[in-house]
C-alpha cells in the first residue's frame, strides 16, 4: 500500500550561493494493508522529512514513492490532490484550519470533498467528536479557540472521519491525557483491522509498542549519520 524505494532528498540554499545539502538517500520501506509501521531515529534524523515526501509536501530528488499503486514522485499536482482526497489521510501535530469555520465542518470536510451528502457527513463528524470527548457546546465554534488537546482531537477526528486506505500519523497522541490517548490508539487499531496501511511517528513508547507492528530507523537514510 505504501512503498518507498531508493528515495533521496536534498535542499538547495539559494541565499548561500546555491549550496546543495543532501538530507536523505536510499530510503526504503513498505507498509502493507492492516499494518502500522513506526519511524524511529534521533531528532533531525529525517523522520518528518520522509513523512512530508510521502505526503507530497516535499518534492523528492530521486527514487520512488507508491501509494496504493500511484507513483507520487513526478506526479502532477492534481494527482496528488486526488490521492490526498481519496486515499492518503494525514494527522499532523498541529491543526491548521481557516478561522471561524466550526469544528464539525472542519471534521466533515473530507467527506464533503468526496461528495457525501451534508447531513451524513455532519452526522459522522459529530459521532467522532463525541467519541473523542469534544463537548457538544464546542462543535459549532472554531477550533482555533480550543485548547491544544482539543485541537489535536479535532485533528484526529478529521483524519479518521473517512476510512482512508493509507494513513500518515505524526505524533497522534501528543498533548492528550490517558483517557483520550487510549481512544486514539483504539481508532488506530480499528483502522488496522479494516485494512489501512499506517505509517507514523510515535515518541510515546507505550503507544508505539501497542499499535506498531514494525519499526524503521531512518538514521541509516541520513547522509553522514548512518551507523
Amino acid at each position: 500500500m505504501i512503498a518507498v524505494e531508493n528515495l533521496s532528498k536534498s535542499f538547495t540554499l539559494h541565499n548561500q550561493g546555491g549550496a546543495v545539502i543532501p538530507v536523505m538517500a536510499g530510503a526504503a520501506l513498505h507498509v502493507g494493508p492492516g499494518e502500522c509501521v513506526g519511524l524511529t531515529g534521533q531528532s533531525g534524523a529525517g523522520k518528518s522529512t520522509l513523512m512530508r515526501m510521502i505526503q507530497g509536501n516535499y518534492l523528492a530528488s530521486g527514487g520512488s514513492i507508491r501509494i496504493a499503486g500511484t507513483q507520487l514522485v513526478g506526479a502532477e499536482p492534481r494527482a496528488i490532490t486526488r490521492l490526498r482526497r481519496e486515499t492518503l489521510g494525514h494527522v499532523s501535530q498541529f491543526l491548521r484550519v481557516l478561522p471561524r469555520v466550526p469544528a464539525v465542518d472542519v471534521v466533515a470536510e473530507p467527506l464533503r470533498a468526496l461528495g457525501m451528502p451534508e447531513v451524513e457527513a455532519r452526522a459522522r463528524a459529530e459521532c467522532l467528536l463525541w467519541r473523542l470527548n469534544i463537548p457538544r457546546r464546542l462543535w459549532g465554534l472554531s477550533p482555533t479557540t480550543f485548547s491544544g488537546g482539543e485541537q489535536q482531537r479535532v485533528n484526529i477526528a478529521r483524519g479518521f472521519v473517512h476510512h482512508f486506505p493509507c494513513l500518515l500519523l505524526d505524533e497522534p497522541t501528543a498533548s492528550l491525557d490517558a483517557q483520550n490517548r487510549d481512544i486514539v490508539l483504539t481508532l488506530i487499531e480499528e483502522a488496522k483491522a479494516r485494512g489501512a496501511a499506517i505509517l507514523g511517528i510515535f515518541h510515546d513508547a507505550p503507544a508505539r509498542d501497542r499499535v506498531c507492528d514494525r519499526l524503521v530507523d531512518v538514521t541509516g537514510f541520513t547522509p553522514g549519520r548512518a551507523a
